[in-house]
């Protein structure tokens, strides 16, 4: 394995080499930094990342892209099985860029919004002064309570009710706790916001029943595809139908160019394993090792 790179360049291949040995030999607690199948690691390495695909399966802006729209039908279908959504885009080459493409359908330059705030447990997308998210909009910052650090739904809605925000984001980088979806949506109707979950962190608890789904009480859900969803680096849109043009436009060409097709593939790939019922046992494992954990640091 690897003998092409390691004849052609054998400094990278040396760090390639190191690299895995790393992997294998330390226990990794990073959440984001989960190990992908060879199934997944071989769909990354095709010729597919030869391939430009501008556009849509069946309306693309290059020709030769009828195995690539196979490909990204898988994705979407298997995405859309998995977290039972009306609609997928499988084209965010990342979470933050999932994000914003879901900012752009639904906002506009100023408007404002409620996220978590990045030292509660939320993340730089969510509103953080630095990023573009904080940058471009208006930040409303709830966070958790003092006496316990869990969410306080009740403080959230008064501010929502208070600053009547375009959109609300629940999810978080660094929450370990259930978040209560249900509740959010309750409090995004009442104040005649949208509800955008990024579920990034929990996605693979979420795809197995492990953690509550946030698709039915969302309009639009953003996760990566690595992380506890074990896929590639990549991220994913789901959303219900009404929304489905705005989001796609949002991706491309509001946000992207062209989708990473060897990318999407391992993502087809990744769906697939995660649809099988050994998955759902390995994030039961997932949870039972941090409560473990938990229960023996405390």
């Amino acid at each position: 394995m690897l003998e092409n790179l390691r004849e052609i360049d054998p400094a990278v291949y040396a760090v390639v080499k190191a690299e895995a040995g790393r992997q294998a030999s330390q226990l990794e607690l990073i959440a984001s930094e989960n190990f992908v199948s060879p199934a997944v690691l071989e769909a990354m390495g095709t010729v597919l990342t030869n391939k430009y695909a501008e556009g849509l399966p069946g309306k693309r802006y290059y020709g030769g892209c009828e195995h690539v729209d196979v490909v990204e039908d898988l994705a979407r279908d298997r995405a859309k099985a998995l977290f039972k959504a009306d609609h997928a885009n499988v084209q965010p080459h990342a979470g933050a860029q999932a994000n914003m493409a879901a900012f752009m359908a639904f906002l506009k330059a100023g408007d404002r919004f409620l996220g978590m705030n990045l030292s509660h447990g939320g993340h730089l997308t969510h509103g953080s002064p630095v990023n573009f998210s904080g940058i471009m909009f208006e930040v409303g910052a709830y966070g958790v309570r003092d006496s316990d650090g869990r969410i306080d739904y009740d403080a959230v809605r008064d501010q929502a009710v208070s600053e009547k925000p375009k959109l609300i984001i629940a999810g978080a980088s660094a929450y370990p706790r259930i978040i209560d979806f249900e509740a959010f949506s309750s409090i995004a109707k009442e104040v005649g916001a949208v509800l955008m979950v990024d579920m990034a962190h929990i996605a693979g608890l979420v795809a197995t029943g492990v953690h509550p789904n946030p698709v039915p009480h969302s309009d639009v859900v953003t996760t990566t595809t690595h992380k506890t969803l074990r896929g590639p680096r990549g991220g994913l849109i789901l959303c219900k139908e009404e929304h489905a043009k705005a989001i796609d436009k949002a991706v491309f060409p509001g946000t992207q160019g062209g989708p990473l097709m060897h990318v999407i593939a391992a993502k087809a790939v990744a769906f697939k394993e995660a649809l099988e019922p050994e998955f759902q046992s390995y994030t039961r494992q997932i949870v039972a090792n941090a409560q473990a954990l938990a229960n023996g640091l405390m």
